[in-house]
């Protein structure tokens, strides 16, 4: 294929590429590459346009949908974007960015490939990128343009297995390659953009931390503000690689605290940085540090792309080499020494030092450093049930967390953690079998834990916000949970006596109960991810009642009670039960709470009112009435609910019945739930009118009232129970949300979040819970810890 491309971008795109329309434009499809220069997609687009005579335009978008969605990988591409926007328009190429959001959805690629003679981007071998390329060329013909490493990934012949064969194959490619500098190539007319199906992004002005929290995706990661995206940063951060440690890379690129390593590759990743440009800068300083850097950018990195690009299955066991299979497999039954879920692992709660300090690193700053990976990584397989699991949550977390995840450079070093581009090493050991050791406390002795786990701890923003959360449901723990995994400090509030909110579980002489919501559901990815780590450590569990199997089979409950829930969520916050918040007063910078009797309960850098809105309305009157007026504008309804224990179970057919006209609304049989006691126990909620009609009466008049309606709606037997209790919830349901995912108020470092907010249900209350950290996690540090601006380059880990 030539269609006027020279040689060196000819050899660059994928085999197979079709032949373009005569008639249309050119779309550059800009996903990896995200630099104006030294791109040669760009580069492929711009002669495909001066061949075929037609204009040229770069598209780039964002959507919500992506795995691993985040405020984290949202910010870092939309700083990218806004730089390359600049750039492109220096150069005089029309740049528009779409972001998918509420009002603003759409498959507009399509829509522009129906129209273009060409779509050209990124040819990038790893899922879901390599998927969504191949989709698109079902609406237009589609060029995949290598444009990540310098010796094109796909000049190999297949799948390199060692590192040593593929430098001693690749190296006199290289050196030619490096000899001149890359020439870009210019574009043939005046910025130009189609008639677009979509409003672009005004990238040079807008508020990205407000465009963030209207996507929906995962505010529980938030951005690193130490690594800002974008080209800008990325130069500035190399040049002081280049300038200060680049020559010193070879003795201080293993040490975890001498910041020996350029800390560049999320800037590789999203193409934000050329690394052309890199290596022809580290090769002209011909030093040893220079000489180990080109072997790891050249070697390690591009042995990775050439890898996931001939082996197709790089996310499974099946890509390792067959002796790592069978070793692995021979030593799968071993045992572990210990188990720790997905939850333990993912937010550092195994208890050794070093893992957990270098997966504090990831959960905070969004990277980690290289020769703590490795240890890191071999952990896992020891912690997991199997060694399909243990790579299975490397990827998680890495993906998830890391700034360069979801990149062949990220499969590359979590294989080798299990075998891959290695050699058997013997004797055999335990759970690994012939797959090289590294253990944590070998690796530990090397350098001072302590000191490192200390350095991650301090959040990626600086210095940490003292942030009091009133309410202790779903949602302020929620809340609370994401804003300490971000490192601020965090004290939750809550009047009741446990945890609970509207999961509560209570206990009347003796007998459990489920007096809250009965059940939840799961309908969002970013709620379920937890529920399935909560269901591997048994804290929830699936429930299908009789009588309403359909409906049941999608309901989940805590165990041994609903209050398990926030139970979990509470793990290592302070959260202070018992304790009335009468009112909260805003003092300059700082929050003041005040209990019973005006007693002071402290003062804080921010607030999250995570109680029910009408109650968030009320202590916020005297604070921010324009905030006051929009929580009171959501209407609930109110709920008596009885619960009642039988000596003998009821003679009932069903463990749930419902119904819109009767008394009772809901009955269930509690004791039916999975993990409870056998002792016949029910739950019976009253109507909203009903509750309505009767919210001031006594729950010794309430009890009896509703049992008796349950009998006569039923036709079960009326039997005497042998205890009765009732409970009011004043603001039970939620019949008119605010739409809203919080309510933010980002001058008084306030938020607001509850079901009240997004609708109904734990998992609106959870993600309200989210959004408002990811709200209060994108803030600048308070004034208190105003420091000296420093560049990019400078802003370092350690």
């Amino acid at each position: 294929m030539s269609f006027g491309l020279p040689p060196a971008l000819a050899e660059r795109v994928a085999p197979g590429a079709p032949a373009p329309r005569t008639t249309g434009f050119i779309v550059y499809w800009m996903r990896l590459a995200v630099r104006a220069v030294d791109n040669p997609a760009l580069d492929v687009a711009l002669c495909a346009g001066r061949a075929l005579k037609l204009p040229v335009f770069v598209y780039q978008a964002l959507d919500e949908s992506y795995r691993y969605a985040s405020d984290r990988h949202h910010a870092f591409v939309l700083e990218g974007a806004r730089d390359v926007s600049a750039d492109l328009a220096a150069r005089g190429i029309g740049h528009a960015f779409h972001l998918a959001r509420p009002g603003h959805r759409g498959r507009h690629l399509e829509t522009l490939a129906r129209a273009a003679a060409l779509v050209v981007t990124e040819d990038v071998p790893v899922a879901p990128l390599l998927q969504w390329t191949k989709t698109l060329a079902a609406h237009a013909p589609v060029w995949a343009v290598d444009a990540s490493c310098v010796v094109p990934f796909r000049s190999h012949r297949a799948a390199p297995s060692r590192a040593f064969e593929f430098r001693a194959a690749t190296q006199a490619r290289w050196n030619e390659a490096l000899l001149d500098p890359w020439v870009d190539v210019e574009p043939a007319g005046p910025a130009w953009l189609p008639e677009l199906p979509f409003e672009p992004v005004d990238l040079a002005h807008a508020n990205f931390s407000e465009l963030i929290s209207s996507c929906d995706i995962d505010h529980s990661v938030p951005a690193v503000a130490h690594t800002p995206g974008g080209a800008r940063a990325g130069e500035e951060r190399w040049e002081h690689f280049l300038e200060h440690r680049l020559d010193r890379y070879a003795s201080e690129r293993d040490h975890p605290l001498k910041v020996g390593t350029s800390r560049m590759s999320a800037y590789l990743h999203h193409g934000h940085v050329s690394p052309f440009r890199l290596a022809r800068d580290a090769q002209r300083r011909h030093t040893a540090g220079s000489a180990k850097f080109l072997d790891e950018l050249l070697v390690w990195r591009e042995l990775a792309w050439a890898f996931c690009a001939f082996e197709p299955r790089h996310q499974t066991l099946e890509a390792l080499p067959a002796w790592a299979q069978q070793t692995l497999a021979a030593h799968s039954g071993d045992p572990r020494p210990h188990h720790f879920s997905y939850e333990q692992l993912c937010r550092a709660q195994t208890g050794e030092p070093l893992w957990d300090a270098a997966q504090r690193s990831l959960l905070q700053h969004g990277e980690l450093h290289n020769s703590v990976r490795m240890t890191w990584g071999k952990a896992v397989l020891s912690w997991t049930r199997t060694p399909a699991e243990a790579l299975s949550t490397l990827i998680d977390l890495n993906h998830r967390y890391a700034l360069d995840g979801r990149d062949p450079g990220s499969y590359g070093g979590l294989l080798w953690c299990l075998g891959g581009f290695d050699r058997p090493f013997s004797p055999e050991v335990p759970v690994l079998g012939q797959v090289r050791p590294r253990a944590l406390a070998e690796h530990a002795g090397r350098f001072e834990v302590a000191e490192y786990g200390r350095r991650v701890r301090v959040p990626a923003r600086g210095e940490p916000l003292v942030v009091a959360v009133v309410g202790g449901g779903v949602a302020g723990l929620s809340c609370a949970r994401a804003l300490h995994d971000a490192g601020h400090s965090v004290r939750v509030f809550d009047k009741g006596r446990a945890a609970g909110g509207r999961l509560s579980t209570t206990v009347r002489d003796g007998h459990r109960f489920d007096v809250g919501a009965q059940f939840f559901t799961v309908d969002d990815a970013r709620f379920g991810r937890f529920v399935r780590a909560w269901l591997a450590e048994g804290s929830v569990a699936r429930w299908t009642p009789r009588g309403d199997e359909a409906a049941g089979s999608h309901w989940w409950v805590g165990v041994p009670g609903m209050s398990a829930v926030v139970e979990r969520l509470a793990v290592e916050l302070d959260v202070r039960f018992g304790v009335r918040v009468d009112a909260v007063v805003c003092e300059g910078e700082r929050w003041h709470l005040l209990g019973e009797g005006g007693a002071s309960l402290g003062e804080y850098d921010a607030l999250v009112l995570a109680t029910p809105l009408p109650q968030s309305a009320e202590l916020l009157e005297g604070a921010d009435a324009g905030l006051a007026a929009r929580c009171a504008r959501a209407r609930f309804s109110p709920c008596w609910a009885a619960m009642a224990a039988f000596d003998e179970p009821l003679p009932a057919p069903f463990d749930v019945w419902r119904s819109e006209q009767a008394a009772v609304a809901w009955a269930a049989r509690d004791s039916s739930k999975p993990g409870r006691p056998s002792a016949d126990r029910w739950v019976l909620d009253a109507s909203p009118r009903w509750s309505e009609a009767f919210l001031e009466a006594t729950p010794d008049e309430v009890g009896p009232a509703l049992l008796q309606a349950f009998f006569s709606s039923t036709d079960v037997e009326p039997t005497q129970p042998s205890a009765l209790f009732a409970h009011r919830w004043r603001y039970a349901k939620v019949e008119q949300a605010l739409a809203e995912p919080c309510l933010f108020e980002p001058r008084l470092r306030l938020a607001v979040c509850s079901d009240g907010c997004l609708g109904p249900g734990v998992e609106a209350a959870f993600l309200s819970g989210q959004a408002a950290a990811g709200r209060l996690n994108a803030l600048p540090g308070p004034a208190k810890a105003a420091a000296p601006a420093r560049r990019a380059s400078q802003l370092t880990l350690l």
